[in-house]
């Protein structure tokens, strides 16, 4: 073992359904999820994750770091206010965060999970 590995994307076969805790609100986007990487453990998944325009309500059931590559959206936590991020923004969701991802154009991000 290294303890070093490069997250190149979309190496692996995605995911193509929404995932668990995101719903549907507005329009009919869609998402794909490329789980680069996942640790001795199962703890921690890395990965690359798309999504078209429309608005999705997600409920985080661990920690997620994102780093945006591409796209514009707006998270909105359902206690608080939103937040507009771009291409090269990241940005922490804390376990538990619920709210709304509004995408505007397509999205692209390099994510970490730490699921527990």
């Amino acid at each position: 073992m290294t303890g070093l590995t490069k997250i190149v994307d979309k190496t692996v076969a995605p995911i193509e359904t929404d995932l668990d805790g995101w719903t549907k609100v507005e329009g009919n986007p869609t998402m794909k999820t490329w789980i680069e990487y996942t640790s001795p453990d199962e703890s921690m998944i890395t990965g690359c994750w798309e999504a078209t325009p429309g608005l999705y309500h997600a409920v985080y059931a661990g920690w997620e770091f994102v780093h945006l590559i591409e796209g514009d959206v707006v998270v909105t936590p359902d206690d608080g206010e939103p937040q507009s991020f771009g291409p090269g923004d990241a940005f922490m969701l804390e376990k538990g965060f619920s709210g709304t991802w509004l995408i505007k154009s397509k999205v692209y991000k390099h994510f970490a999970i730490k699921l527990k």
